[in-house]
């Protein structure tokens, strides 16, 4: 996937928990940690807004866009 989740960094920085973080957003600790691992495919808009409103960033600070090396995938 060209897309990478940077959660985990952000989390570092402002020093917050897993539990803490998932408790002030208002999702479960086991959603947030498929999300802190990239084990996701798919984040809705309002769960990215509270984690960026709570950790006092931008959504490009937990998601990175890697361009692959094949174009295979856009031919599909």
């Amino acid at each position: 996937m060209a897309i990478i989740l940077r959660l985990d960094r952000v989390m570092a920085d402002r020093k917050i928990s897993l539990n803490d973080l998932a408790e002030k957003v208002g999702i479960a600790n086991v959603n947030l940690s498929k999300l802190k691992t990239g084990k996701v495919s798919a984040i809705r808009f309002s769960t990215l807004n509270s984690i960026c409103d709570i950790l006092n960033c931008q959504p490009g600070d937990i998601l990175e866009f890697k361009k692959s090396d094949s174009n295979s995938e856009m031919e599909d």
